[in-house]
């Protein structure tokens, strides 16, 4: 028993059955008609309208590419050279923040020096043999910086007895100089 085409199987059919007509008819292998099998689409062009063109032959595109080399060779430089400026500018940019962190250090680094230096050794010496009451009491009129600076250079059993006599406020901003000086590394 044969079942009717349904509704979503009738396209293949009819294509199907165009098929075995042009096989039957032997028209299928003849390449120069053109038939249009499927409904709904554009209407089949004349066997006139179409042109078969000529393949272009080897010697045909070795002379095309021959053209071509040395636009796409002076192409493919303006590129790299492009990329090379691209990279050049990076490099540029790096430089110039590298030394800009370059010269803070050195700025750091002198600041820190001439902090240390301000404490002279004689100076040391005095606030060394004083009392730790009496001690602390001339250093919280001096300079914060200069007050941190001899206390760096004093004992570190002399100094925290001094800090320990001060005033809390005053103890710890100078121990906050002291940290800060203290530091082996760059400090921004």
């Amino acid at each position: 028993m044969i079942e009717p085409i349904s509704k979503t199987h009738r396209p293949l059919a009819l294509l199907a059955a165009a098929a075995v007509a042009a096989l039957l008819s032997g028209t299928a292998g003849r390449a120069d008609e053109v038939r249009q099998v499927l409904p709904g689409g554009q209407a089949p062009a004349q066997p006139a309208q179409l042109k078969r063109e000529k393949a272009p032959d080897e010697s045909e595109i070795q002379r095309f590419c021959s053209n071509i080399a040395d636009a796409a060779r002076d192409r493919r430089y303006a590129l790299q050279a492009e990329e090379l400026k691209q990279l050049q500018a990076g490099i540029d940019q790096r430089m110039k923040a590298l030394e800009e962190k370059r010269a803070e250090y050195e700025q750091w680094l002198k600041r820190r020096e001439v902090f240390l230096a301000r404490a002279e050794d004689s100076v040391v010496k005095i606030y060394a043999g004083m009392k730790p009451d009496a001690a602390a009491e001339r250093l919280a009129m001096v300079n914060a910086e200069l007050a941190a600076a001899i206390l760096m250079k004093l004992d570190s059993r002399k100094a925290g007895v001094i800090l320990n006599e001060m005033d809390q406020k005053a103890a710890a901003t100078l121990t906050g100089i002291m940290a800060s000086a203290a530091r082996r590394v760059d400090p921004s």
